[in-house]
């Protein structure tokens, strides 16, 4: 015996429209709830700093006292001097400072100046007549001449010193000097990566004989002079 089924009490045939309504409900109170504000009552800040509670204090009024001006210095008293009809006043008389063509002219006798050497440092390169080393006397060309017994001359004298040996040190060391008018050696610089090296430079620097003076315009003149020295360990 099949059991009859009444269709009004069918409770599923409205689910679809109730989840519409319980959605649409839902939706709402979700909207309610991000969009509800709330105030507080009391006043969080702080106003111990607020001007307006400092302007029920009374500020005294200051006056600023103005000070007269000093009375101006009396004027003194114009003095006349009464002059007498007989009495004679003597008469101030400007002479000329215009020369008559009787007085005779003095003429100044002529200054000369004495010329005044100038010390003046004229580089190596472009000197016209270069400092000439002891032995380049005769060269043809005593700029390369002078070059090469320099050369020669630290060759000679060059001895690496024993500590820097040790040390391991080793590089160049730039010497500057000047050939003076006489042709002394002097103003010597040195520049190098440690002191015994420049050292051991100005003493070989030290040992350069007088030279002749180098000349420019027929005057003798002071040439500086540049010289690297390199060390370098075997």
């Amino acid at each position: 015996m099949e059991a009859k089924k009444n269709p009004k009490a069918d409770v599923g045939r409205n689910s679809g429209l109730y989840f519409v309504i319980g959605l649409a409900v839902v939706m709402l109170l979700t909207y309610v709830a991000f969009e509800w504000k709330t105030y507080d009552k009391a006043n969080n800040y702080d106003i111990s700093m607020n001007v307006e509670d400092n302007l029920d204090e009374e500020v005294p009024m200051t006056e600023q006292l103005k000070t007269p001006p000093p009375p101006p210095p009396p004027a003194a008293p114009e003095i006349i001097e009464v002059v007498e009809d007989e009495q004679d006043v003597e008469e101030t008389v400007i002479e000329s400072t215009e020369t008559s063509q009787e007085e005779e002219i003095v003429e100044v006798a002529d200054v000369q100046v004495e010329d005044v050497e100038e010390d003046v440092d004229v580089p190596f390169a472009v000197i016209e007549d270069v400092p000439i080393f002891p032995g380049c006397e005769g060269a043809k060309d005593k700029r390369a001449c002078f070059n090469e017994m320099i050369q020669k001359h630290v060759g000679k004298n060059f001895r690496y010193p024993e500590i820097s040996q040790e040390m391991g040190v080793q590089g160049k060391v730039y010497v500057n000097f000047v050939i003076q008018k006489d042709g002394s050696i002097g103003n010597v610089r040195m520049r190098g990566p440690d002191k015994n090296l420049e050292d051991e430079a100005a003493r070989i620097i030290g040992k350069l004989p007088k030279m002749i003076p180098g000349k420019q315009r027929g005057r003798a003149v002071r040439v500086p002079f540049s010289l690297p020295i390199t060390f370098k360990l075997q």
